[in-house]
């Protein structure tokens, strides 16, 4: 790993179970495995779901049931990238920001010639998926910090989780809702990160401006250009 060794979340590596096989999975399911064999062709894959605004009540859903609702939010969004990606090759992790108003945003981690990525769906513009183009995970999560402020949201800490480790729960192919990640990515151990007060205030007074000049438009304003 360059640079930095994070130490937060479960050791990696410790298998619950294996990964599944082909006959494992539904021709629906196999299709969209197919299709996307890299990090941008599943974030283009996720991008075109409807988001799951949880009208009907709160879900999380495994892979399986992101295909046959057809829509996700951001830790379904997260699961289905990981069991996709599983099968080419790519650890299945993800990447927690933490938010001091508890809406927190989980992510598919990635990493690719020695840099970090993310594949992500989020109703936010800004916080979809990165490029591999990050050292260390503090720079990746960086990225992130400035399009979390919408008014309420500031990240205040990440965790990294490796969803090998979780035992007792099939977040890939069952049809019930996978509460028992939920619950792993709270109890995760976390690690800090702090932003000056200055830079939180004009990041909150341009969306507050934006906001009042557009206020049904995607926040877009944002010269990172490393957005996957």
């Amino acid at each position: 790993m360059a640079a930095q060794k994070p130490k937060v979340g479960p050791r990696p590596g410790r298998r619950s179970d294996p990964v599944p096989t082909r006959r494992a999975f539904r021709s629906a399911e196999w299709s969209v495995i197919e299709r996307c064999r890299t990090p941008r062709q599943v974030e283009d894959y996720l991008r075109a779901l409807p988001y799951n605004h949880e009208e009907r009540g709160e879900t999380l859903r495994t892979f399986r049931g992101v295909i046959k609702a057809g829509k996700a939010h951001c830790l379904e969004a997260a699961l289905a990238a990981a069991a996709i990606l599983e099968q080419h090759g790519y650890p299945p992790l993800l990447l927690d920001l933490e938010s001091k108003d508890s809406l927190d945003h989980v992510l598919f981690l990635y990493r690719r010639r020695g840099r970090w990525g993310t594949v992500a769906r989020s109703r936010d513009a800004g916080l979809h998926g990165r490029k591999a183009v990050f050292r260390t995970l503090r720079d990746l999560v960086m990225s992130y910090v400035d399009p979390y402020v919408d008014g309420s949201g500031r990240i205040q800490a990440y965790g990294l989780f490796d969803l090998r480790t979780l035992r007792g729960c099939d977040w890939r192919l069952s049809p019930r809702n996978a509460w028992a990640v939920e619950r792993a990515l709270i109890g995760l151990s976390h690690r800090r990160i702090r932003t000056s007060e200055r830079r939180y205030r004009e990041a909150l007074a341009r969306y507050i401006a934006f906001r009042k000049q557009h206020p049904n438009e995607p926040a877009t304003y944002f010269r990172d250009r490393t957005w996957l």
